[in-house]
């Protein structure tokens, strides 16, 4: 099946790496190991984080000449290379999707959304309009594909029937993190955390987790810090107080150079703060290394606490959880290996496709 695919947020191409990005590219990917053919249909960025009302406006006004150039020439083309379906990857108030439900309505073709949420509160307000455009989108969806259940409630008033509402967990492709483990190190306990470097969540993450370790007294570990970004100096600052070599700044990555750190390390540490599931954490689990992360939003959905990793409530000890396991490496092991096996069964590109390939029957149904 040709289907067009529209990430308003952030395109899979984008110059800027992010969770987002990651995603949209995993889902192309999915896309084509359920046996079709995905195809970018638009760049269009409709991300307006300051809610400003003229840049909204004008990004409405390309959207909607955008959709309408589309259909004209996916219309122009033989039926068999028109797309059979549009699929938008993660629309709210701040980035909605202008275009796919024009290009649905003028080609009489199924639409599907995944990670689409909606928030009461931006009924009025700055991001009014955006708001107001994806619960059209959502309404109009023939399947909903949620990867975090955060949204849940608010999407199923939306849609007309509960069944269009479809569970996605985030997946990834397992294989390149199936490395050849170089053995857990035992003392010292190596530690590895790996998020961008912004404002924010991540930024309060990253100084959670200094703090954690601050306290944890005389026990041998060392940290590598993979990842960079407008924050790294506030970063650098909240763990300027270790001892030099035991915490390493190893900057940002490519993809294909991540698996080689999640293999040279014994443990992932990573508090969360309002994470909405951590892609690295499936990478981390993927690769074999057992997780302490925070109990927060969609986290749950992807670590399984006392299986795959440990969870700290949010008004929990993170230091603790994190000392038990930084102690215990016959846990780690135990943790990590049902981590891998548990990612390649139920979190890899197999599952994801399957459960794409029904929500698409769904969407035309």
């Amino acid at each position: 099946m040709n289907i067009a695919f529209y990430a308003p947020l952030k395109a899979p191409d984008h110059e800027t790496p992010s969770g987002d990005r990651r995603m949209a590219g995993l889902l192309l990917a999915a896309l084509k190991a359920a046996g079709h053919d995905p195809q970018i249909a638009s760049r269009l960025r409709s991300y307006d984080r300051m809610g400003d009302p003229v840049r909204q406006a004008e990004i409405r006004n390309a959207g909607i000449d955008e959709a309408a150039a589309l259909a004209a020439r996916y219309e122009a083309l033989p039926a068999d290379q028109r797309p059979a379906a549009w699929f938008t990857y993660h629309l709210y108030h701040k980035a909605p999707d202008w275009i796919g439900p024009a290009v649905c309505e003028a080609l009489q073709i199924p639409y599907l959304v995944a990670e689409a949420s909606v928030a009461v509160k931006h009924a009025d307000g700055p991001w009014a309009d955006g708001q107001s455009a994806c619960v059209s989108a959502i309404r109009r969806a023939g399947a909903v594909l949620s990867l975090n259940d955060d949204d849940d409630e608010a999407v199923l008033s939306l849609v007309d029937n509960s069944d269009r509402l479809i569970p996605l967990k985030p997946f990834l492709d397992p294989a390149p993190y199936r490395l050849v483990r170089d053995g857990d190190s035992g003392t010292p306990c190596r530690l590895l955390a790996v998020a961008m470097m912004r404002e924010g969540d991540k930024l309060a993450s990253y100084r959670a987790l200094a703090d954690a370790l601050a306290q944890l007294g005389g026990r041998d570990w060392r940290l590598t810090l993979v990842g960079d970004g407008p924050a790294r100096r506030q970063v650098a600052a909240a763990f300027s107080g270790f001892d030099a070599g035991r915490v390493r700044f190893a900057g940002e990555q490519s993809e294909a150079s991540l698996p080689g750190f999640y293999a040279a390390a014994d443990l992932y540490v990573w508090p969360a703060v309002n994470e909405a599931y951590g892609m690295a954490l499936l990478e981390a689990q993927a690769s074999g290394l057992a997780v302490v992360a925070g109990r927060v939003r969609g986290v749950p959905g992807i670590v399984s606490h006392g299986e795959t990793g440990l969870l700290v409530p949010e008004d929990g000890n993170f230091t603790e959880v994190l000392g038990q396991l930084i102690d215990d490496q016959t846990l780690r092991a135990r943790l990590g290996k049902t981590a891998a096996a548990t990612v390649a069964a139920d979190h890899g590109l197999d599952a994801a496709a399957a459960t794409l390939n029904r929500a698409l029957a769904m969407a035309a149904s």
